[in-house]
């Protein structure tokens, strides 16, 4: 039965909305945790093994410690306080994917603790989202619900269960309550998310793919009267893994909790699932507080000590950050505000670098990567870096127009070879004749047959009215199957005309 809501607009008007992030970020290190099981998105189930990694008895880990130096990096990014000692932990659950029936995380000394990252909003606004702690943890592995729709447990016959996630090195980002927030509580939210993925991203430490699992969100939300009141009974959802979809999930919890309390009902301390299909969340188990984990600190690892001046190497080696960058670029190419929040919001900043570094111009790569392209992925539901297309192909379909081997029209079904897996621009153009009439006197000729079918456009041209000379341009580009240069008859014409 569906659940009743409340409208957005007069939910955030009655309620005061209170959010917070729990974010998993999966560290791109070539090794596990605490073992040396090689890590390979994709690989043949139950490959990616050790004793460790399968919770065997008598199995021992051992830290990763470029995944130390990753969280590091991470804790300075995020302007936390990095602990000289934190200690490793026992979360205790009993799931399928956990093979050793506890996950190895931090509870109470945690690497980076009390931090904050300032994220820029549409309008330009700056907002401070407070950081509670961002702590190693290894991941579990991964279930597969066979039988179900969707891949659900819901209707599932069976389960398998696939082992090579599990001991994947994670840092959780955890966000302090995100109060103040109101009706734009959603676009906060969207707007961290992103900034925290660009951030992950400019420092290496993940690739930061949210549709393979790298990044994912647990969305919590609640209610309150007034911001003086304590805060709300909070839901969970669970992994929510794209920006729209956390964005949606603050939307529908805010008004399904408008709706409830406003009915006198109570909102229960659950976790939630998203469903894309439905745009809706569903509940889940009752919510468990820390207690229930049953955390203590693991014997088999000892504390670990970061040293200051380990500490101050790393701070050294510091990348370029997303907002100093994308000042950077904007300045590089002249992009005004508005351009460059297209480029943001599109996802497309690092494709236009990319495409630039290529050979591209920078307006260039912009018109190809928000225009087509843009609309392409739009229609096929995808990402732009999803789309069977690279920034040096757009940068050489870029070359080739400003050779004049190709016009704007022929560009375009250029790329359109590229997308359906013709191969690169170049040979795409070889395959179909694609290239720019070269023959002056075929396009002379074709010139001389549209001005002689045209009298009428003619004298027009002549008296000084150039409206009509898009028909002649037209007529020429039919006769040689769209392969004319526009400006080179249009200088042909007037050529002839005078």
């Amino acid at each position: 039965m569906a659940e009743k809501l409340m409208k957005f607009s007069e939910a955030v008007k009655r309620f005061d909305p209170v959010i917070g992030l729990e974010t998993h970020v999966e560290l791109c290190t070539n090794t596990k945790l605490f073992c040396p099981a090689h890590i390979e998105f994709g690989g043949e189930p139950n490959t990616q093994l050790t004793p460790v990694s399968l919770g065997l008895p008598g199995s021992l880990p051992v830290i990763n410690e470029t995944a130390v130096d990753f969280a590091i990096k991470l804790g300075l990014a995020l302007h936390c306080e990095i602990a000289e000692w934190s200690q490793f932990a026992r979360k205790n659950y009993f799931y399928p994917d956990m093979p050793r029936d506890y996950q190895i995380s931090q509870y109470d000394k945690p690497t980076n603790g009390n931090g904050y990252l300032d994220v820029e909003l549409d309008d330009g606004s700056i907002f401070r989202v407070p950081i509670e702690r961002a702590h190693i943890e290894d991941d579990a592995g991964k279930n597969t619900h066979v039988g179900g729709a969707d891949g659900r447990i819901e209707g599932a016959d069976h389960s398998l269960v696939d082992y090579n996630r599990a001991g994947v090195p994670l840092i959780e980002i955890v966000t302090k309550p995100i109060e103040g927030a109101g009706e734009r509580a959603a676009e906060i939210a969207g707007a961290y998310m992103r900034t925290l993925r660009d951030i992950v991203r400019a420092l290496g430490i993940s690739h930061a793919r949210m549709e393979q699992g790298n990044m994912r969100a647990d969305v919590n939300v609640s209610l309150r009267n007034k911001p003086t009141d304590p805060l709300g009974t909070r839901s969970e959802t669970k992994n929510v893994n794209s920006f729209r979809g956390i964005e949606k999930t603050i939307v529908y919890e805010i008004r399904r909790q408008a709706a409830l309390l406003s009915d006198g009902g109570e909102v229960l301390q659950e976790t939630r699932h998203w469903d894309e299909a439905s745009q809706t969340t569903a509940g889940g188990r009752l919510k468990t507080d820390a207690d229930d984990y049953r955390y203590f600190p693991d014997p088999d690892l000892v504390m670990l000590h970061i040293t200051k001046e380990h500490i101050e190497r790393i701070a050294k080696d510091m990348p370029e950050m997303p907002r100093e960058r994308r000042n950077r670029l904007q300045g590089e190419w002249k992009f005004s505000d508005l351009e460059m929040r297209d480029v943001i919001n599109a996802d497309a900043l690092d494709l236009i670098e990319d495409t630039v570094k290529a050979g591209a111009t920078a307006s260039g790569a912009k018109k190809w990567w928000l225009g087509e392209l843009s609309r392409e992925a739009n229609a096929k539901g995808v990402s732009l870096e999803e789309l069977p297309i690279t920034p040096a192909d757009v940068a050489e379909v870029e070359k080739l127009i400003a050779s004049g081997k190709l016009n704007d029209k022929l560009a375009k079904k250029t790329v359109s070879g590229v997308l359906a897996g013709e191969g690169t621009p170049d040979e795409v153009v070889k395959k179909h004749g694609y290239e720019v009439v070269q023959d002056t006197g075929a396009l002379e000729a074709a010139v001389d047959k549209a001005l002689a079918d045209n009298p009428d456009i003619v004298e027009k041209l002549k008296s000084g009215n150039m409206k009509p000379m898009g028909a002649i341009i037209g007529a020429v580009m039919r006769a040689t199957k769209g392969q004319a240069d526009a400006k080179a008859v249009s200088g042909l014409v007037m050529k002839k005309l005078h």
